[in-house]
């Protein structure tokens, strides 16, 4: 079998969809499947490919009206059995011709069908105030799509209710971008000495790019309440602040920036900078407990989720909006409401006091990763494969 995979962003490039695509590639090679990566010149001419991906293509200038005569030129020359693009709006710079990209392709004899996985559902801009025409882009794109993959319960339920799309639809979860693999004599004492964090303190840890739905403002705040209550707590902000795709975010890190200092926790919160994976996952492994405040409720779409789960740590995170039967608040998970810097804290200061629970949570946790490897992810990827014939 030929996939081509479509991606708007790909490492080097900082962000959750490249790797993504990066890991599924890999995945997917690993089982026989002849992969190739069409993805934005940004990615880097001298990038190698991963293992398992033949052929990797940075081509795309700009994800612009001309984008389908390049993808079937590609498609032409590859003669893939499935092109498979990999969407979220801002990795195409918002715009709305990768939508309707598979209406262009189906009219072709390359490739045989297509699929597109919704990393979200977040629409692309059309023009100002074009209001329902942006969700209906969307539709668009999974209509003239022979699969449909999503990849959380929220956004299956939402494309599900659309009869048109149900027998497209396979929900198939994204697995952790960083693996437990520190650099070689990885002392845990020696990690947190480097951001001033003792044996005794309390180290959180956030992990991911910061963005208006990710509670930055309430992870701040909820810190500051730790510290006012006596707590020995230090915040890691783990990994690059600001990802490839979403520019706009940068004002979003000045108002966090600003309400540290505000709140004079400058010496308390520590910033690593986009590293290695290797010391993303040693800071990861650093640390006491996993906070992750998202506005729009916890989601297995999140690669920052997937990878602290993956590392063994215990999280506190918020209520999802659609239930997720293996988030068990307590046992795999402690939820509160979104938007509470109050209730981030009260939980922290719960967990801190009984420490057999908390590491009960982060086995757990640990256990529930293993439901989510790329081995199985891909494996899932030649199912809905094979159905299309």
């Amino acid at each position: 079998m030929r996939v081509l995979l479509v991606t708007g962003e790909y490492p080097p490039m900082q962000g959750g969809v490249g790797d993504y695509t990066w890991r599924l590639g890999s995945a997917l090679g690993a089982l026989d499947v002849d992969v190739c990566v069409l993805t934005s010149h940004a990615a880097g001419p001298a990038h190698l490919a991963p293992q398992g991906v033949s052929n990797v293509y940075p081509e795309v200038d700009r994800w612009g009206w001309g984008v389908s005569r390049m993808v079937r030129r590609f498609a032409q020359e590859f003669e893939p059995d499935i092109l498979h693009i990999q969407y979220q709006a801002a990795a195409y710079g918002l715009h709305p011709a990768i939508n309707l990209l598979p209406r262009a392709l189906r009219r072709r004899p390359w490739p045989r069908r297509l699929a597109v996985t919704f990393h979200d559902l977040r629409v692309p801009y059309i023009f100002p105030k074009a209001g329902p025409l942006r969700w209906r882009a969307n539709l668009e794109l999974a209509r003239h799509c022979h699969a449909v993959v999503v990849t959380n319960a929220e956004d299956c339920e939402r494309l599900g209710a659309y009869a048109e799309l149900r027998d497209k639809l396979a929900e198939i979860p994204i697995g952790a971008n960083i693996q437990p693999d520190p650099p070689p004599h990885f002392d845990r004492g020696e990690q947190r000495r480097r951001y001033g964090v003792g044996p005794a303190d309390l180290l959180l840890c956030y992990f991911g790019f910061l963005n208006a739905s990710k509670g930055g403002e309430e992870l701040i705040q909820a810190t500051a309440r730790l510290a006012a209550a006596g707590l020995p707590v230090h915040l890691l902000m783990v990994g690059g602040q600001l990802g490839a795709s979403d520019p706009t975010n940068a004002a979003y890190l000045r108002q966090v920036e600003a309400l540290i200092q505000q709140l004079d926790l400058a010496e308390r919160v520590h910033w690593t900078g986009f590293t290695a994976a290797g010391e993303v996952s040693a800071n990861l492994l650093a640390s006491d407990l996993a906070v992750l405040p998202y506005r729009d409720g916890v989601s297995f779409r999140r690669g920052s989720l997937m990878a602290v789960l993956e590392h063994g740590l215990p999280v506190v995170s918020t209520v999802p909006t659609t239930p997720i039967a293996e988030l068990v608040h307590g046992e795999t998970i402690w939820l509160t409401p979104p938007g509470s810097a109050e209730a981030l804290a009260e939980a922290v200061q719960l967990l801190w006091r009984e420490p057999a629970l908390l590491k009960r949570m982060g086995q757990a946790a640990q256990r529930l990763a293993g439901n989510f490897t790329w081995e199985a992810i891909a494996q899932r990827h030649l199912e809905v494969y094979g159905r299309l014939g």
